[in-house]
Formats: C-alpha cells, structure tokens, sequence
C-alpha cells in the first residue's frame, strides 16, 4: 500500500529549511553540527541519523532543533515497524512546539500525522482518526487538507466502516480533477471500499481508470496500489487476472525496496498459484518475513541502546567531572601544605595585594561606567530634547537636571535600582526620548508581560544598554527611523533593533559604546548580534535568556 512518508518529510524539509536557515532575526542560536550530520545520514543509513539527532536532543540550549530532531527520530523508528517509540518520539516534538507560533504549525500537522500513521499501523483506528483531524486543524492549502482526509477515510475503511469512508472519498474526489495522482488515490480508493461495502460492486472500470492515470504519469507507488487493489479484486473473479496483478506487484515492490508490500504480493502468490510455484512463494515469504521482523526487531534493540547509551555517557561525564573536582581540590591541599608558613605567608600577602589592586580597578570601572550610563547619557538626553523641543518647559527642565545632580551625587554608593513605574513605561519613555523631528522612534512589544521573568539586575543592564544604542544611534548613524521590537521566544526575550542610518562600513571597529552594550549583555548571560557591514542601516539582535 502506498505510504505518505514522503509527502510528509517534504512538509517538515520545507518548514526547516526555512525556520533553521542562518538568519539572525529569526533564529540567534545556531544548528548544532550533530543535526547537520543527522540530516546528510537521513534516508542513506538512518541508524546513524538517529545517533546524530539523539545527541542533538541531549544537548544544552538545543530548544529551538530540539523539535525538529525529535521528528526525524519519529519517522525513521516507523519505518523500521518501531511503533511505539515513534509514538515517544513525536510526542516530545510536540511538547516543544507551540500551536500559536505560525511557522511551527507545519512540523505540528506532519507530527499528527506521523502518530495517525503509527496508531492506524497498531490498529488503534479510534486514535488514528482523532490524530489525522488534529492534523487537519493545521493544514494550510488544498493539498495537505486532501491528505489528511484520505488517511481519514482509509482508516474508516480499515474499521469497516465503508459509508462513513465512501463519503468522504465522495466529497474530495471532485477536488483532485487537476491533480492527476491525489485524483488516481482517491478514485482508486473508494472504489475498493464501494466493493467491500458490496461484493457484486463492478470496481474492474473505475480501478482500470486510475491505474491508467498511473501508469501515464509513472507513479510507482501509485501502480502499487492500484496492482493490490486488483489483485484483491479479482482474486475470486477471475483468479488468472488475480495473479498476474500480484505477480506485477511483486515486481514493482521490489523496484521500491518496499518488504511489507512484498509480503503481500507474496501471500496473494502463494493463494493463486500452481502447487510447484505456490511452494517456491512460500519460501521466499518465510525468508523475507524473517529477515523483516529480524531486521525491525534489532532495529528497535539500536534505538533503545542508542538512548541508553547516551544517558550513560551523560551520567559518566557527571561522574568523571565530579572526580576531576575532588582531584583538584586535594591536589591543592597538599600542595598548601608542602609549602610551609614561609610560601603560604608570601602567597596570601601576594594574593592580598592583588585583590586590592583588582578590586580598585573594578570600582574605578564601576565608578566610571556609571559616569557614563548616568551623567553623559543623562545629559545627552537633556540636550537632545532642549535641541529639539520648540516650546522649552523650564519646571520639567529643571527637574530633570534636579534629578541629575541627585543621582550624580549618589553616584559612588551601590544601590539597587526599583523601578518606580510600569517597566514598560519606563523603557518607553526612554526610547520616545530620543526621538525628534527628524528622527521618528517606533516601539513593538513592549509589553508589562514581556518583563515579567527577567530580574531587577537584568532589567538595568538592559535599559542601560538600549540607552547606549540609542546615543550611538543619534551620534553616528544619521536614522530617520528607527524600530525596537520585543518578543518572547523559546526561553528567553528577543530585543530586535533596526535603523535605516549609515550602517556599518567595511573597516568597522567597536567604539566605547558597542563594546558596553555587548558587555552588559554578556554580564546577564545574554547574546548581542549584529549585521556584517553594511550600508542601508543597522540591524541588531539582543538575546536575553530566562530560566
């Protein structure tokens, strides 16, 4: 019987190469060389592709390929008959996945789809069909809706429930008219279950009918099918027919590499054929079927090897760390000990020194970076509204100035800042701040959800950090437009900011103001991008993660 395997790996192709492809704006964090591997080995030696995508699932920070690989795992174990860790496999892809997120849904609709095709092979027919209409919820054009609803009717049909089966194949099969091979299955299909429904049925002229759109169009597995179907209906009709269809069969399954349709020509043979040819059947039923079930079943003992294997190494890397610990450590304490007081007293008195020196510097630099983040930038912003302001409030004036002695004067005391107001609010009015006449500032997402998660050192660092982008903005870059978008993703908040101003040229180097940006960001853990050089405007991508 034909499989939709390859209909739907070319929806999952599709949706990865364009959801992974290296583009900054929609994916900051890069395809792990073990899922490259994984995708060249796919189809060629899938034990391997397994392998390689089992490990990508085991990384860290493998949140957004995580879905992606854990399908690939899910198809490769149906095609080698493991049903039910398909089944695991597909479901933790979809525990991933987001139904809201539009270009997740089309990995969404081949996973339904896949675990329809597994309980339909464990004749769970019920769940089948509750996954097929799942599926059909994300279907987004004709083609895919189509498919859906076949699998649909040929899981009535294998309940036995053929009118329920027959309306649908009534309902699609005008709409296959263009398409010559969705039109030759529907066909083809529906009049099987017609002459299930009822045995005096005359199937031969419409099952005639798709055969010859398949052969015309060259559509193996579609003449696979269709052989099957005529075997099966001809079998008592005219048992000469009958075999020679089977015998057809047979022969294309083989071209197809295809053993479960080979099993059934091969049972078909063995029913219609001479004793002496019947027997010759039988044996290569006997061997196939063997070699089938071994194959599969060693199959399934791979898979699960393969995970135990990597939870294993897992546990021994913890374990081998752990040691390596407690090797340092009493390496170091015996290497304390034989110094003696003389080299113990040098080495604290050293060590005393340097920490003072260290810990001058760093208040130096933490004194400094807050001249710069209060005071310069501060009153930058003050000189850019009374620039461009035509009408000057002088009480607003002066209490911003007022407000800018007060925090210079506590500028050397370590305090942590609370946000008075609406985060959101504060981080508005920040960005509005810098826009002028020739300068328009646009703001999306900024949302009191959005902050929600991140901590109050987080939120500084970061409105600190936009404040820098935007007084390098005004300095150098010349933008008449300038954008900043918010947006939650996978385990953290994405900052996307884009100005249509000089860019960045060819010899560009990192100024004071790039370089703290990026260093605040680093501080809490986070990610900064930027486009090559460029010049038709800036583009950079600010990832903040969120446990």
């Amino acid at each position: 019987m034909m499989r939709l395997h390859f209909a739907l790996f070319l929806l999952i192709l599709i949706f990865y190469f364009w959801s992974c492809k290296p583009n900054k704006e929609n994916n900051p964090v890069p395809i792990s060389d073990n899922y490259n591997k994984g995708k060249a080995c796919y189809g060629i030696k899938n034990d391997s592709a397994f392998y390689y995508f089992n490990k990508v699932v085991a990384e860290p920070n493998s949140t957004l390929i995580a879905p992606a690989a854990y399908t690939y795992m899910g198809i490769i174990q149906h095609d080698a008959g493991d049903y039910f860790g398909s089944q695991e496999s597909l479901l933790l892809s979809l525990s991933l996945l987001d139904e809201n997120k539009e270009k997740e849904q089309s990995l969404i609709l081949s996973n339904y789809n896949e675990l329809g095709n597994n309980s339909r092979n464990l004749k769970n027919y019920d769940d089948a069909i509750n996954y097929y209409k799942l599926a059909l919820k994300f279907a987004k054009d004709s083609v895919d809706r189509l498919i859906n609803l076949n699998n649909i009717a040929v899981t009535y049909q294998d309940k036995n429930q053929y009118d329920s089966a027959i309306s649908i194949y009534s309902s699609i099969l005008n709409e296959n008219e263009e398409e010559k091979l969705e039109y030759a299955r529907v066909l083809s299909n529906m009049t099987k279950a017609k002459w299930l429904k009822d045995s005096n049925y005359n199937a031969a002229p419409e099952l005639f009918a798709a055969l010859q759109i398949r052969i015309k169009e060259n559509d193996k597995w579609g003449l696979n099918a269709s052989y099957g179907h005529l075997t099966e209906y001809y079998e008592r009709r005219q048992p000469d027919a009958a075999l020679l269809y089977a015998q057809k069969m047979y022969t294309i399954a083989q071209e197809l590499s295809s053993p479960d349709d080979r099993l059934f020509a091969l049972q078909k043979l063995i029913t219609l054929s001479s004793p002496n040819a019947s027997k010759k059947y039988f044996e290569r039923y006997q061997q196939l079927n063997d070699s089938l079930q071994t194959a599969r079943n060693s199959a399934k003992n791979q898979f699960a090897l393969i995970r135990y294997e990597t939870e294993k190494h897992k546990s021994q890397n913890l374990i081998l760390q752990k040691e390596n610990a407690e090797k340092k450590v009493r390496i170091i304490e015996q290497q304390v000990i034989l110094g003696g007081i003389v080299i113990l007293s040098f080495a604290i008195l050293f060590w005393y020194r340097r920490q003072k020196q260290q810990a001058l510097r760093e208040q130096q630099l933490k004194t400094s970076q807050k001249v710069h983040d209060v005071v310069a930038n501060g009153l930058y912003r003050i000189m850019v509204g009374v620039e461009h302001q035509p009408e000057i409030d002088r009480q607003q004036l002066l209490d911003e100035m007022d407000n800018l002695y007060e925090q210079s004067r506590d500028i050397s005391y370590e305090t942590i800042e609370v946000p008075k107001q609406s985060f959101s609010n504060e981080v508005a009015g920040l960005l509005k701040s810098f826009s002028t006449e020739q300068t328009s500032i646009s703001i999306v997402g900024n949302t009191p959800k959005v902050w929600d998660k991140l901590n109050n050192k987080a939120r500084t660092e970061l409105k600190r950090g936009l404040q820098e982008l935007l007084v390098n903005m005004q300095k150098h870059s010349a933008a008449k437009n300038v954008v900043v978008k918010f947006e939650e993703v996978v385990n953290g908040l994405l900052i996307r900011y884009t100005d249509d101003g000089k860019g960045i040229s060819a010899d560009f180097c990192y100024g004071n103001g790039l370089r703290s940006t990026e260093n605040r960001i680093k501080s809490i853990g986070g990610q900064f991008n930027f486009n090559l050089p460029s010049a038709t405007g800036l583009n950079i991508q600010i990832f903040i993660p969120i446990s």
